[in-house]
């Protein structure tokens, strides 16, 4: 690091927590947001760490080895991106607190440059230009790269929970389980119903799988397919399987598509078919006073 850089990053570093306040006081009231000026105490305090850490890494450009700046940006980025992730932080709002960062930082590095106006060139304040707007160009690019990936991880594990509610095998008793299919089932659904119920089904030990389908109102000819394949796939697995409660105009529907469920046994409603399979139906009865 030569003379001039050393003493720039000397006076930023001793501003940081100057910086930092004056980026504080730039917050308005903004409902639910993490910037907003009336978040508690440790939220603000939160904010002061993380923008400090800011400030260092982008600072850091300005010593010789770029290596060091490299690992402080990629730390920065995991640690704000995971921060603003956990809070639910849309990544425009994090962009344009980082934008009013460098708008601070670069007045601070005006003021430098006006005391030691004798000593700065044209050459210096064109390269100290190129370093501090382009570390905080790659500060953005790096967060927003963190930010999706954490935002895709974070995703990923919700639809592994919906896809788990959407399609649930439920152990009755014994061997046997039932897959209650409740609302709307479009292709994309019954693909993943198709796809993770003979596994399910292998990992409960399951031998006997009722699919339940009082809960749906509609099936169009590529769910009903899925369904067909579904029970053929069990079938192919030694897994028995049963249908119940197909409500009138899904039936109806069923014939029109010509879906042929004449070689599965179909009952009216869930109860009779799990009697009928001679699971016990332990029914409360009503206390006669």
């Amino acid at each position: 690091m030569n003379h001039s850089d050393g003493l720039l990053y000397q006076y930023i570093m001793d501003h940081s927590s100057t910086i930092t306040e004056r980026w504080l006081d730039l917050r308005e009231k903004v409902d639910g947001s993490i910037y907003s000026v009336d978040n508690q105490d440790e939220v603000e305090e939160l904010l002061r760490t993380q923008n400090t850490l800011t400030i260092k890494t982008v600072t850091s450009t300005l010593l010789d080895d770029q290596t060091t700046f490299m690992e402080n940006m990629e730390r920065w980025a995991l640690i704000v991106a995971k921060s603003r992730v956990e809070s639910e932080t849309p990544i425009y709002e994090v962009l344009d607190a980082i934008n009013k960062v460098r708008v601070i930082y670069w007045s601070f590095m005006e003021e430098y440059m006006l005391q030691e106006e004798p000593i700065i060139t044209k050459e210096m304040i064109i390269r100290w230009s190129h370093l501090i707007h382009a570390a905080f160009d790659r500060l953005n690019i790096e967060f927003t790269e963190q930010y999706y990936r954490l935002t895709e991880k974070k995703l990923t594990a919700q639809q592994e929970i919906i896809n788990e509610i959407g399609a649930p095998v439920i152990p009755i008793v014994d061997a046997i389980a039932v897959l209650p299919l409740i609302g709307e089932i479009d292709a994309i659904r019954a693909k993943e119903i198709l796809n993770l119920t003979p596994s399910k089904c292998i990992e409960r030990n399951v031998s006997h799988l009722f699919i339940d389908l009082s809960g749906v109102s509609f099936l169009d000819h590529i769910v009903a397919h899925q369904i067909f394949q579904l029970i053929n796939t069990l079938n192919l697995l030694g897994i028995e399987s049963t249908i119940s409660g197909i409500r009138p105009e899904v039936a109806q529907t069923s014939i029109q598509l010509d879906v042929d469920f004449s070689n599965v046994r179909t009952y009216s409603t869930l109860k009779q078919a799990l009697i009928k399979q001679g699971v016990k139906l332990h029914e409360k009865k009503e206390k006669i006073e």
